[in-house]
């Protein structure tokens, strides 16, 4: 079709202009876009692109390898570029609409029935080689900028120089965290499945992208502060349909991090020591127990105050629910099981076996602080 390959050729710029015009108002990313870069960049892209289309009006043919290739690595300039995938394939999709309307008002019938089959034929090869290359070219960039954020965290919560690895990772280093430490109470076998829930759960819930070093057995993330953090770790169990045990510590500036991560280590340590239930715990909700596991002779003798209890598992078990319970009879019954008379008579077992009085509190303390020892033993 030589002679509607003259006819087309003097409307490619004004084509290309009209395309790019389009894109602006109709594509949210190109609307965003300084106006110099759409003139330029964005213009040259869509010219060459018209210009492909001209050439198989002369040539008759579809888009032959070579010029795939062009398209490819158009296609992966333009993800290094940060363009998103839809932005991009809705650009060659009003390239298309513009071309084809152009072709209906010059050619004729028989012209636009082959420059149509033409026209689709480059979209056939065109599209799935611009996807393709696309996220492969994003898969790379992720990968690249994974590491690098890993890295930054490594830097963060060791205390090492950290600016230009923020940089290089396009983050802004907050002035204040919360490390949140995160342990799941069962095994999750899909590793990469979990890390991308958990990922998504504290993404979601912050608005923005956290830095973490996670695993299918939790791990550590870098929360701003002001967050509702209980509602946080319910989200993250939820997302992955597993109880979780969270612990946390503040840090008033990037510099306390190292500590913060040491403190909340600290936590989750006792926490899963006395085989707490899941939820969220900070320092002074285990300061007690947290000193009572200081290692010394202190500890071993506390904890044989409950040596008498040895052939009776089941008062062991007993006074640990009416601790936890708070001392409430009635709701330590029914997590037992058993009827509250059944419930007197093993905790006066406890007394008489033990000599120490749950009634009364100096003895009641006492108890517990040897039921707390005898766990971290």
């Amino acid at each position: 079709m030589p002679d509607l390959h003259a006819r087309m050729a003097p409307r490619v710029r004004r084509l290309t202009t009209e395309v790019v015009a389009r894109c602006e108002s109709e594509v949210s990313f190109y609307r965003e876009l300084p106006k110099d870069v759409l003139d330029e960049e964005v213009s040259r892209s869509v010219a060459a692109v018209l210009g492909l289309l001209l050439r198989t009006l002369r040539e008759d043919d579809v888009l032959g390898a070579g010029d795939l290739t062009e398209l490819i690595a158009w296609s992966a300039r333009r993800a290094e570029e940060r363009v998103p995938l839809e932005a991009a394939l809705t650009a060659y999709l009003i390239g298309a609409e513009v071309w084809w309307r152009a072709l209906a008002e010059t050619a004729g019938h028989e012209q636009l029935v082959e420059a149509g089959v033409n026209l689709l034929g480059c979209l056939r090869s065109a599209v799935p080689a611009v996807a393709i290359a696309h996220l492969q070219a994003q898969e790379d960039i992720r990968g690249e900028e994974g590491k690098v954020r890993r890295a930054l965290v490594t830097a963060l919560l060791s205390g090492q120089p950290h600016q230009e690895l923020a940089e290089a990772a396009r983050v802004t280093v907050a002035p204040a965290y919360e490390v949140l430490q995160i342990r799941f109470t069962t095994a999750l076998p899909a590793a990469r499945r979990t890390v991308r829930l958990v990922q998504s759960a504290l993404d979601a819930h912050t608005g923005m992208p956290v830095l973490t070093a996670l695993d299918h057995t939790g791990g550590v993330a870098l929360l701003p502060g002001g967050l509702d953090l209980p509602a946080l770790v319910t989200r993250v169990a939820e997302a992955t349909d597993r109880p979780v045990v969270a612990a946390t510590a503040s840090a008033a500036e990037p510099g306390l991090i190292p500590e913060a991560a040491e403190e909340a280590g600290r936590v989750m340590s006792v926490v899963q020591r006395l085989g707490r239930p899941p939820g969220l715990y900070r320092f002074d909700d285990v300061l007690v127990e947290y000193q009572l596991a200081r290692p010394g002779g202190g500890l071993v003798r506390l904890a044989a105050k409950l040596d008498p209890l040895n052939g009776h598992p089941h008062l062991v078990d007993t006074l640990r629910a009416f601790v936890n319970r708070g001392h409430n009879r009635r709701r330590t019954a029914q997590d037992l099981h058993i009827h509250r008379n059944t419930l007197d008579y093993r905790l006066r077992r406890v007394t008489a076996l033990t000599g120490l009085d749950l009634m009364v509190p100096a003895e009641a303390r006492l108890l517990e602080a040897a039921l707390t020892a005898r766990d971290l033993a």
